[in-house]
């Protein structure tokens, strides 16, 4: 019967191969691993190659130095009393690689998923918190806002925490539909209140325009019409003045020759009835033509004249 013998030397191989095995650690870049001793933190493995004591020194956690992200959403309720439904996208990462900061990130929550849950928390209820001191129709325009006020609130703790919020983007604000119908109720009663002002001021400027218009028209008109009566006042006055020297030379013709002034008159009187006839346009001219009528005529002519020739003397005298 064949007897089993160990070799020694074949088993200090397998030993230290299986001890190199547990040794021997390989870090990816962009990680560093945090080894503790018998539960004690002892150092960090930067990436590449390292060795650490088997069964003895252990990796606790590796983290990694890369960005990382995740999607937020919630509901916050405004001032006035407004639901708001929010989008968020969080860009963070371990704030750099120093021991410190390490230790800080592994240690300070028992696993990944609580570290996640009290960041969402902090965002929300300090996004929630800033909300609830403004109106709804503030929301819209205040993105920048929200998010210089997230980082002032949050940023020491996350430091404590060994991590950095690097970006903070709100990609959607909205409203629930009955208070979206209502703002958009208002944004056109607006549109409408502007477009019926500016009908208005144009309508108004128009009215105006015409107005002044007309105003000039009526100054450029009243302007002639006081040009035409004051050449027509000149020429008027310039013919009565013709009209007194004709007079006046006829007179003292008439007196020179021997011929009575009332038949001049008559002759006149005729004139200006010959005159009257041909620009009555159809109308009838009627006067007396008999002998009496002649003789009551020169009656009057002379009594003219002789009235004529006495009133500038009592004129004169008085």
């Amino acid at each position: 019967m064949n007897e089993f013998h160990i070799n020694p030397a074949l088993i200090a191989a397998v030993a230290i191969v299986i001890a190199a095995y547990f040794s021997i650690t390989i870090t990816k870049e962009g990680q560093v691993g945090v080894v503790v001793l018998f539960g004690r933190y002892k150092r960090l493995l930067r990436p590449g190659l390292s060795f650490r004591i088997p069964f003895v020194e252990t990796i606790y956690r590796r983290l990694s130095l890369q960005h990382r992200s995740v999607e937020l959403e919630f509901q916050a309720i405004t001032l006035d009393q407004a639901n708001v439904d929010f989008k968020a996208l969080i860009i963070y990462g371990v704030q750099n690689d120093e021991v410190e900061t390490i230790k800080r990130a592994a240690f300070k929550f028992i696993d990944e998923r609580s570290f996640m849950q009290s960041l969402i928390r902090s965002v929300e209820g300090s996004i929630r918190a800033f909300v609830a001191t403004k109106k709804q129709s503030e929301i819209l325009v205040l993105r920048k806002d929200i998010v210089d006020e997230v980082n002032l609130n949050i940023e020491s703790e996350l430091n404590d925490w060994g991590y950095h919020l690097y970006n903070l983007q709100i990609n959607d604000i909205s409203f629930d539909e009955a208070i979206v119908r209502s703002m958009a109720q208002v944004v056109a009663t607006n549109n409408m209140k502007a477009a019926a002002e500016n009908e208005a001021q144009a309508q108004f400027i128009s009215r105006t325009r015409v107005a002044e218009a007309e105003a000039q028209s009526k100054r450029v008109i009243a302007e002639a019409e006081c040009d035409v009566e004051r050449l027509r006042g000149e020429g008027n006055a310039r013919l009565r003045k013709e009209m007194a020297l004709g007079f006046s030379d006829a007179a003292a013709i008439i007196e020179g020759s021997g011929v009575e002034p009332a038949a001049i008159h008559f002759e006149m009187w005729l004139d200006a009835m010959k005159h009257v006839a041909a620009q009555s346009n159809g109308n009838i001219l009627s006067f007396d033509g008999s002998m009496e009528g002649f003789e009551k005529t020169m009656r009057q002519m002379s009594l003219l004249s002789k009235v004529e020739k006495v009133a500038p003397t009592e004129l004169h005298t008085n």
